[in-house]
């Protein structure tokens, strides 16, 4: 029910939900990171070679990628406040699971279940920020919250090595699958739509709604037009939406190889401590919530003083994933701050490439936004499956320098393909006109 709440100036209820959500990205991603914190002691508990090892690390992204136009489909069905408890709740399960998991079935199977469950997570973000923001706050909102990706792991990620240091890393998976169970609690309880909330006021719907806020979502869209498949013919015949589909792959490639190599690649192949690396580890994360943060805030500020969308949105990516490259230059130096520098340098230009959500929020038709949201995470997500893999196979010899090539090459391509294949950031007219 609509709260009534009248007062002369407008509440700021988003804002409290964008904190939720920045935490259930941290949450979201601690899930995601902790195997490679495990990694190297997994590796050798059980003797895998680094192409076992990065078909495990890739295991969550094959069910993760799959899910995604069905998780599209679901969360344009069902409210955020339900299926996200329950999408936590089960990833959060599998999570504690794998501290009992035995040998490589058992966690490649249980790293699929994961990716499974977390499947919906960023399209129900989108959802969330489409619904409590206006379209000239949505990009520091999409910036805030994906910022808890970096920002979280930056601190967490010492944090991380040293439970496992003491608690093994069964007690890892254990223990960062019970903090998600109680998370899932805390979001039930205090997340509400903006039409549901009770102390939101008019002031602040109004400013919402006015700024393109979609707050009738569920009787515009849900209702009106239910997912059919022509839809997912419509949001892939647009050569603008595939230039965010691949731009998003190519941010996703770096960003997995952070999320899962990285630590190994500090301790077995640059000799670091499993301590020191945590500590070293946690520094280019605040890169990246720098960049990301960055690259929000100056993207909406050049929008508000009436720059071009297609400079203040793409400008931040494009440079982003150029700077990116940057990650090659780890391979000239042996000096620990030498290579962090340079991942920092490389991952401070992935935070700024973050804010791509924005764009399947501007350029997707209003009634296929879920939809579009799926199949841009969904390619994103097929860097999660090939990136780990084709490392493990890159490093079979022990040198990592060609995998390192390999993510720069990508970052590349992607820069490419938001220069010459978006244009210019306007919304895509629907086909189908529904």
């Amino acid at each position: 029910m609509e709260n009534t709440n009248i007062s002369d100036k407008p509440t700021k209820i988003r804002y409290r939900i964008l904190f939720l959500v920045f935490i259930t990205v941290v949450i979201n991603y601690m899930d995601r990171s902790n195997l490679a914190v495990a990694a190297s002691a997994i590796g050798k508990e059980y003797k895998f070679s680094s192409v076992e090892l990065g078909l495990i690390m890739s295991a969550f992204s094959w069910t993760y990628i799959l899910f995604q136009v069905p998780g599209g489909m679901l969360v344009k069905r069902y409210a955020p406040r339900i299926f996200y408890t329950f999408s936590m709740i089960i990833w959060s399960v599998f999570t504690i699971m794998q501290g009992i998991a035995q040998g490589f079935i058992s966690l490649f199977g249980l790293r699929m279940a994961t990716g499974m469950a977390e499947a919906p997570a960023y399209p129900i973000n989108n959802r969330v920020v489409s619904s409590w923001f206006r379209d000239d706050e949505r990009a520091s909102a999409i910036a805030t919250y994906t910022s808890g990706q970096f920002l979280g792991l930056a601190f967490l990620m010492p944090v991380l090595t040293k439970i496992q240091l003491y608690a093994g890393w069964r007690g890892l998976f254990i223990i960062t699958g019970i903090i998600g169970v109680f998370w899932s609690i805390i979001w039930y309880t205090f997340y509400r739509d903006p039409l549901k909330h009770q102390t939101v006021n008019r002031q602040e719907l109004n400013h919402i709604e006015k700024g393109g806020g979609i707050l009738k979502r569920d009787e515009n869209i849900q209702q009106k037009n239910p997912f059919n498949w022509p839809d997912l013919k419509e949001v892939l015949s647009h050569r603008k939406l595939w230039g965010v589909y691949l731009g998003q792959f190519a941010v996703n490639a770096a960003l997995w190889f952070f999320l899962t190599w990285f630590p190994k690649y500090l301790v077995d192949y640059r000799g670091l401590d499993i301590i020191k690396s945590g500590y070293w580890a946690s520094v280019p994360y605040l890169a990246a919530f720098a960049g990301v943060l960055c690259s929000g805030f100056l993207s909406d500020y050049l929008i508000k003083k009436g720059f071009p969308a297609a400079g203040a949105r793409k400008l931040p990516v494009i440079a982003g994933l150029l700077l990116s490259i940057a990650i090659v230059g780890a391979n000239y130096v042996d000096a620990p701050h030498l290579i962090i520098f340079f991942m920092s340098l490389s991952f401070f230009g992935v935070g700024c490439a973050s804010i791509t959500w924005v764009f399947i929020s501007t350029l997707a038709p209003p009634n296929l936004i879920d939809i579009t949201g799926g199949v841009f995470n969904f390619i994103g997500q097929l860097s999660g499956v090939i990136v780990p893999v084709v490392i493990g196979f890159l490093v079979r010899g022990g040198n990592f320098e060609p995998a390192l090539f390999f993510i720069a090459l990508i970052g590349f391509l992607g820069a490419c393909s938001y220069m010459y294949l978006v244009g210019d950031v306007v919304r895509v007219k629907s086909k189908n006109n529904n």
